[in-house]
C-alpha cells in the first residue's frame, strides 16, 4: 500500500514540479526540497519493492532496508549541506525538517538491525519509521508548492 502511494505522489510531484521549473531552479532551497521529495519517495517505492520480493530470508530483507535507507539518508544530508552553503538564508524549520527526516531514516535502520538480528518486532519499528518518513515526504512536497507560490507571488 505504501510502495503504491509514493509511486503515485512521485509521478504527481514530477508534474508539479514540471509545470514551475523556473521558479525550482532559481532557489537552492526548493531545488532541495524537490529533490528530497523525489528521491525520498522513490526510496519508499524502493524499499517496498525490495521486501516483496519473494524467498527472502529476514536477513536479506533487513539489509535491504538498511542499505536503501543508509543511501537515501545519506543523499538527503549531502543535499542539505548544499543548501546551507547558499547564500540564501536557511530557515529554522527547514533544519528541524532535516532533522526529523534523518531520525526516521536512522530508526528504520535501527529496525533493520534488530530484524537482522531474528527480532522480528524490527518489521514494525521499520514500517513505523517509513510510514513517519512519508509524512515528511509529503509535506516536504506540499512545502515545495507554497515556496513555488511565494516565489511567484514575489516576483
Amino acid at each position: 500500500m505504501v510502495g503504491g502511494g509514493a509511486a503515485a505522489l512521485t509521478g504527481l510531484v514530477v508534474v508539479a514540479m514540471s509545470l514551475h521549473l523556473d521558479a525550482i531552479v532559481r532557489h537552492t532551497a526548493l531545488k532541495d526540497r524537490a529533490r528530497a521529495a523525489l528521491t525520498g519517495l522513490a526510496g519508499v517505492f524502493a524499499r517496498c519493492a525490495l521486501v516483496l520480493m519473494g524467498g527472502q530470508s529476514g536477513q536479506a530483507v533487513a539489509f535491504e532496508l538498511f542499505a536503501v535507507c543508509a543511501v537515501f539518508g545519506g543523499s538527503g544530508l549531502a543535499g542539505f549541506w548544499q543548501v546551507l552553503r547558499d547564500a540564501e538564508p536557511t530557515p529554522r524549520a527547514f533544519a528541524y525538517r532535516l532533522v526529523c527526516h534523518t531520525a526516521c531514516y536512522v530508526v528504520e535502520m535501527i529496525g533493520a538491525v534488530l530484524l537482522f538480528l531474528g527480532f522480528s518486532a524490527g518489521l514494525y519499528v521499520v514500517g513505523v519509521a517509513m510510514v513517519s518518513n512519508f509524512y515528511f515526504m509529503i509535506s516536504g512536497s506540499w512545502l515545495l508548492l507554497v515556496g513555488i507560490s511565494q516565489d511567484r507571488a514575489a516576483g
